[in-house]
């Protein structure tokens, strides 16, 4: 499966920004059949088994978060950029190879859970999901795993977690 996944994912030179290379996963969501085997896959992993809930990072995370919820029946939260989420948020900074942004989560949707499995669509040096991390485990919340589809492996971010990391495809 993992070579059917490859020649799906397409670069894009200089995206955002002038010296990255931006992996785009757009065309795998244009093969049901393969986007199915994918989240049946990410599914069937005992990250998602051990977690009460879902959180999935804005925004690709949420295409894979929600079929993954809906396809284990688990609740699912999200992680937004700012300016994206009412209600009382608990929000936290990173920064990213190009920049910095911050994520935010409504304070009332982690509270009747325990556990969390995040979910995003690429894993590359871990400042995204360090963020997410951090603001659960300042909420006092446990985190089962991560699970991204693409994994950024010469980068070295599932160095920065002390939680499982399951990736589809390492490149």
């Amino acid at each position: 499966m993992t070579e059917n996944l490859k020649h799906l994912i397409k670069d894009h030179i200089n995206f955002p920004v002038k010296g990255i290379i931006f992996k785009d996963i757009l065309p795998l969501l244009q093969d049901p059949d393969i986007f199915a085997k994918v989240i049946e896959e990410m599914s069937n992993s005992p990250i998602f088994r051990n977690a009460d809930a879902i959180i999935s990072i804005d925004a690709r995370g949420f295409i894979f978060g929600t079929a993954i919820s809906f396809y284990l029946s688990k609740p699912m939260v999200v992680a937004r950029k700012p300016g994206k989420l009412p209600g009382k948020l608990i929000q936290k900074s990173y920064d990213l190879e190009y920049g910095s942004n911050s994520l935010a989560i409504q304070e009332e949707s982690i509270k009747p859970y325990k556990s969390f499995a995040i979910v995003d669509d690429l894993l590359a040096t871990g400042g995204t999901v360090k963020c997410v991390a951090e603001i659960l485990n300042d909420s006092c919340k446990e985190i089962s795993g991560l699970s991204v589809v693409i994994e950024l492996g010469e980068l070295c971010g599932r160095d920065k977690f002390k939680f499982p990391v399951e990736s589809n495809i390492v490149l």
